[in-house]
């Protein structure tokens, strides 16, 4: 543990003002103790760890030069922004972040002024600072005319998504002052990011530079031909020295390699950069994991580790009590492209949390992560499916939304055989709203075509997850995070009977609880203690309609439960047969209430969606008891 003197530099900083108060020489000492505090703390309460240590020089330059939270800095995607929420007043509550009433895990403009943007999917920083940039051009930047700069930090793979080129493109257009900076920490410092690519990076930032540059342009455009002549050979000269020809093509200004670890260079850089009109491009090389050495061999395994022991490089793992949901899907994924070579594997950049690694050495040909490039992915799975291969697509629930035009467009519209393996849908705990997956029941179910299965247990998971390749269209299987009630998979494979739940207990009480996934464990104990009616009801999509008709003939109230946004979800589609078949009768729906939830644990995350096993007892009892003693 730290003394109260370990500190001494970060002690002071309880601001970016006060960081901006501080000698130049001493920000490489603030470096290391920034370092220094993030392993402690990080190794204590768990968050994401190895892209942080790799911003903590070019946090603290950008906070040095600009003056935020006046000028604009957009982070993306916000793994690497626990810095930068350390040098903006919240250095106390770091430990509490991804925690219950704690720091957000991401970037949020309601925690603070210094969090000018929210973030939690990729690819977003740079559309975002560019809509900043225009809105102050149009207002005239009223707080300090011609004064405000924009910067927009992308790096962990954003670059991939093709939103980030989308805005690229479009920012390259227009004279307007934005700077990008991308930090590219997939590239260790090699050769050429030196003393001499940092030399011609100052070069081309410098004022002598700029102005030599627009000079000679208004100068040479007076002479067609040499004007080409001078355009042309500058753009060659930065192509063998630098690899930023397609940024220029674009339209803005590339400056780069550099060194990402250099704090003073960063600083001096920036100075230059800070004074240049129009759009700039800094490419900034950094290490994942800088300064901690595990994280730095395997920035993968520390991207977002729990506790761990700061010493030893040891993460400290629960022991879980049967195979999580992702396992299972990871072992069927196997199993399956054993006995179907048309099986093709795809990810958008989530191998390891998808449990996809078996699979990716075992079949490196039928497998291909696409990037952060949720878009690419499914209309690539769409391709595959028209040539007759049997596409798989691994994808969180979150991450699907980015998709949406393509699911649709390009998989459903076509009834194109494609599965969608649905990993962390519902409530998804520490990384909070951005990423809670409740809402892929309600935007796939009015898609036509979809197949959408929700697995009660680990073996109906690896049931339907078989029962989906099976079919002429696409289907979807979405399963919770984490482990389930612990029931074995069988190794066997079996389709299950399309569009039909089971009834699981039958009761005499006079109510029907249909559960939807998760929510058939949840609500077994409940059952059995009202003599309640239970069904599995499997398939949201088609939803076993005469099994609906059945309960509502034999029992006085129905219960539906999900683990979605009750707005147009699975309890919406029971409601929905109910009342094209004319039965009036009481039906308490319980879901995702029509708000965001916060990131905590899980079971916050549940308590606060009101879906714990106290709050569903409760509820249902109000419910049910009232009508019971009537009866």
């Amino acid at each position: 543990m730290a003394g109260p003197d370990t500190y001494p530099l970060l002690d002071r900083i309880a601001s970016p003002a006060d960081l901006r108060a501080l000698p130049e020489q001493e920000l490489p000492a603030l470096a290391a103790e920034l370092r220094g505090f993030l392993i402690e703390t990080v190794s204590q309460m768990g968050g994401h760890f190895a892209a942080g240590l790799g911003t903590v020089e070019l946090t603290l330059a950008l906070h040095y030069v600009y003056d935020t939270p006046l000028d604009r800095l957009v982070w993306d995607v916000g793994h690497q922004a626990y810095p930068h929420k350390v040098l903006t007043g919240r250095r106390e509550q770091l430990h509490t972040i991804k925690q219950k009433d704690g720091l957000a895990p991401f970037p949020a403009r309601d925690e603070s002024e210094y969090d000018t943007f929210g973030v939690g999917h990729s690819s977003t920083s740079i559309s975002a600072a560019l809509g900043m940039a225009i809105a102050d051009q149009l207002a005239g930047d009223r707080q300090r005319p011609g004064a405000r700069r924009h910067v927009a930090v992308i790096g962990d793979g954003a670059m991939t998504a093709g939103l980030a080129f989308e805005a690229l493109n479009h920012a390259g257009s227009l004279d307007v002052d934005l700077l990008v900076v991308l930090n590219d920490n997939d590239m260790s410092i090699s050769e050429n990011v030196g003393a001499l690519s940092n030399y011609f990076a100052r070069v081309l930032s410098g004022r002598l530079y700029a102005g030599l540059k627009e000079g000679g342009k208004r100068i040479l455009r007076r002479m067609p031909a040499a004007w080409e002549l001078a355009r042309r050979s500058e753009e060659h000269m930065k192509g063998m020295v630098l690899p930023g020809t397609m940024f220029e093509e674009m339209g803005l200004n590339y400056i780069g390699p550099v060194d990402g670890h250099d704090v003073i260079g960063l600083v001096r850089m920036l100075r230059n950069i800070r004074h240049l009109r129009g759009p700039q491009f800094l490419h900034v090389v950094t290490k994942k994991g800088k300064g901690y050495a595990p994280a730095e061999a395997d920035p993968i395994k520390w991207h977002g580790p729990g506790p761990f022991d700061a010493d030893k490089g040891l993460i400290f793992k629960d022991i879980a009590s049967g195979l999580s949901y992702t396992q299972v899907f990871g072992q069927w994924l196997c199993d399956m492209a054993e006995r179907d070579p048309r099986i093709v594997a795809i990810t958008p950049a989530m191998r390891e949390g998808s449990g996809m690694v078996e699979y990716s050495r075992r079949f490196p040909a039928r497998y291909f992560d696409v990037g952060i490039a949720e878009q690419h992915a499914v209309t690539l799975a769409a391709g595959l499916a028209c040539e007759g291969m049997r596409p798989v697509v691994a994808i969180y629930s979150s991450f699907l939304q980015r998709a949406y035009d393509q699911l649709i467009h390009d998989v459903a519209l076509q009834n194109l055989p494609v599965t969608f393996a649905l990993d962390r849908a519902g409530l998804v705990g520490g990384d909070g709203a951005t990423h809670q997956g409740v809402f892929d029941l309600s935007f796939l179910r009015t898609v036509p075509n979809v197949t959408i299965m929700a697995p009660a247990d680990e073996n109906e998971c690896r049931q339907m997850l078989y029962t989906a390749t099976l079919l002429d269209g696409p289907a979807a299987v979405r399963y919770p995070r984490g482990t389930g009630p612990g029931v074995q998979p069988v190794t066997e494979m079996t389709a299950l009977p399309l569009g039909r739940g089971i009834i699981c207990r039958d009761g005499r009480s006079g109510l029907a609880i249909l559960a939807f996934g998760t929510m058939v464990a949840a609500l077994t104990a409940l059952a059995e203690k009202l003599d309640a009616t239970l069904v599995n009801m499997r398939f949201v999509k088609p939803i076993d309609e005469d099994l609906i008709r059945l309960l509502a003939d034999r029992h006085e109230s129905l219960v539906t439960a999900e683990e979605n946004a009750l707005a147009g979800g699975a309890g919406a589609a029971v409601l929905e047969v109910l009342s094209a078949h004319g039965y009036v009768l009481p039906v308490l729906q319980l879901g995702i209430p029509d708000r965001f939830i916060a990131h905590g644990s899980r079971s916050d995350n549940l308590a606060a969606a009101g879906l714990d096993a106290a709050t569903l007892a409760q509820r249902i009892d109000r419910f049910w008891q009232p009508r019971q003693r009537r009866a």
